[in-house]
């Protein structure tokens, strides 16, 4: 049974930062682009960023870049996501997936975590 469990939300002063971490129990973790997701009260999911199965390739949003870095420790079994310069805009719920392919496609990929609540106070 696969499992991805995040964590490290939390409320957050604007211009802070927080890391997310999110823990696969998939055997063949290093076999998947890892992804995250958010999702606001009201609004659709939105990708945030991924990284392939080697880390070599990562790929986030524009609403993002420059403030949001995408990570994983294979054998940790781990992605991380280290979000600075955290704004308002930012507060979600922040889930991770695991999937085969490097895309912002929320349908191509396989696995989710249940998500982290990020709030960003102004």
């Amino acid at each position: 049974q696969v499992q991805l469990v995040e964590s490290g939300g939390g409320l957050v002063q604007a211009g802070g930062s927080l890391k997310l971490s999110c823990e696969a129990s998939i055997r063949t973790f290093n076999r998947y682009t890892m992804g995250w997701f958010r999702q606001a009260p009201g609004k659709e999911r939105e990708f945030v960023a991924a990284i392939t199965w080697s880390g070599g390739t990562t790929y986030g949003a524009d609403s993002v870049k420059g403030r949001f870095t995408i990570s994983r420790d294979n054998p940790r079994n781990t992605v991380y996501l280290q979000m600075n310069s955290l704004k308002p805009e930012d507060t979600a719920v922040y889930s991770c997936a695991a999937g085969p392919y490097l895309t912002a496609y929320a349908s191509t990929y396989d696995y989710w975590g249940q998500g982290t609540q990020v709030t960003v106070s102004s």
